[in-house]
């Protein structure tokens, strides 16, 4: 269990339930070892639906995008209270400056349109904020997932399997 590969999960409050808990349990179901980073070290943090609560491991304040070898982005309402987090667009900028896997979902590619890294990149996210991705400078395409270098992005739960498949692609399978 050697090449377990660390997965950052970006969270807060309001989460669209499935598309945290899908892709948590499939990462860790493949082997790789998962972190919940938040605003806050120990925050409890509830899914919209009510489905799923998890506590956040780190604040983003003490993580570093080079300790991990992807970061998923689920959607919902939680993009909403960390895009504007300074410590959560430095995180994320570290990530994509080192090539590091991010897989943004739903409405997670706002973090990445206030990261200021959408500029020329090719990307989806929910149809209702298609026009916030291209006054980011994105080039949006309505699609299952989209992968563009570094970034994989889907529209909705019902793109999780596809989002799921395409982040696994690109880690690898670690289970036994």
């Amino acid at each position: 269990m050697s090449d377990a590969k660390k997965v950052a999960f970006l969270l807060a409050d309001d989460f669209e339930d499935s598309e945290m808990k899908n892709p948590f349990e499939e990462m860790t179901k493949n082997g790789h070892n998962s972190v919940i980073i938040s605003l806050k070290q120990d925050d409890e943090l509830k899914g919209k639906k009510g489905t799923v609560t998890y506590k956040s491991h780190l604040a983003a304040k003490d993580a570093k995008a080079s300790d991990y070898a992807a970061v998923i982005i689920p959607g919902g309402k939680s993009p909403s209270h960390l895009m504007n987090d300074k410590d959560v667009q430095a995180f994320v900028q570290e990530a994509d400056s080192k090539g590091i896997t991010i897989a943004a979902i739903c409405h997670g590619p706002q973090i990445l349109a206030a990261a200021g890294l959408l500029k020329g990149r090719t990307l989806t996210s929910y149809p209702g904020i298609a026009d916030e991705m291209k006054e980011a400078g994105g080039n949006f395409v309505d699609q299952e997932v989209v992968v563009d270098g570094n970034l994989i992005t889907s529209r909705t739960p019902e793109d999780e399997p596809a989002f799921i498949q395409a982040t696994i692609d690109r880690l690898g399978v670690n289970a036994w």
